[in-house]
């Protein structure tokens, strides 16, 4: 069972197609007994996980599954992708471990040992309580800054499957000692670890971290 994270980048002009995709694919996946989660994300810059943040020419499908690359990639609802993005970032992901629950379920099943010693990936996701967004907001800028000028991180955006309360995180690592530094030795981050358990601002939350099998980045147009 392997995890698949893929972002398409788009031009402006196909922006409708991608919002139509986000809104059929689900079709498609759903009904392939060889795919067990799927999620179709919209992204952002994960600054604030405010709508203000969200990038309409940037998109991403997270999917489980024991489909192997080249199947999963033959797909049509890949293909279609493929057909008008102008480039496409592929991780393929083995869960090393994962907590918490995702649309009422655990999407990753533990698939590699913790002590992998390669290029790492963090998948995080919460559906935030209505009355808390206020205060989360305010809260996420300084770990923003904290994780972005972390010298271990290769690449993080912001995901979510709405514009507003179901928001998250992609990121890339060099290793689980840079990610682990970031964890639990960052100020911002343990003050928001603290304000997360007191003020319960999650009504569901998922933190996964996953052994980088492979990635690969393509220009699909010019």
């Amino acid at each position: 069972m392997q995890t698949y994270f893929f972002i398409w980048r788009v031009e402006p002009r196909n922006i409708p197609r991608a919002l139509l995709h986000m809104a059929v694919d689900r079709i498609s996946l759903r009904s392939n007994p060889h795919i067990s989660f799927f999620k179709s994300l919209g992204t952002g810059a994960g600054k604030t996980f405010t709508p203000n943040d969200a990038d309409m020419r940037t998109w991403a499908l997270v999917i489980t599954t024991t489909l192997s690359e080249d199947e999963l990639t033959n797909l049509s609802v890949i293909a279609q992708w493929r057909s008008f993005a102008q480039s496409e970032a592929l991780f393929e992901l083995e869960a090393i471990s994962a907590h918490g629950l995702w649309a009422k379920q655990q999407p990753f099943p533990l698939t590699r040992s913790s002590k992998w010693d390669g290029e790492v990936a963090t998948i995080t996701r919460a559906k935030i309580a209505w009355h808390e967004n206020f205060r989360f907001w305010r809260a996420v800028p300084p770990v923003t800054d904290s994780l972005l000028g972390n010298s271990g991180l290769i690449q993080a955006i912001g995901i979510g499957e709405a514009p507003v309360g179901l928001q998250g995180t992609f990121s890339h690592w060099e290793s689980q000692a840079a990610l682990r530094a970031f964890a639990y030795q960052g100020e911002a981050h343990q003050r928001a670890i603290a304000q997360t358990a007191e003020r319960q601002w999650y009504k569901e939350e998922l933190f996964a971290r996953f052994a980088v099998i492979s990635h690969s980045f393509v220009t699909l147009k010019r």
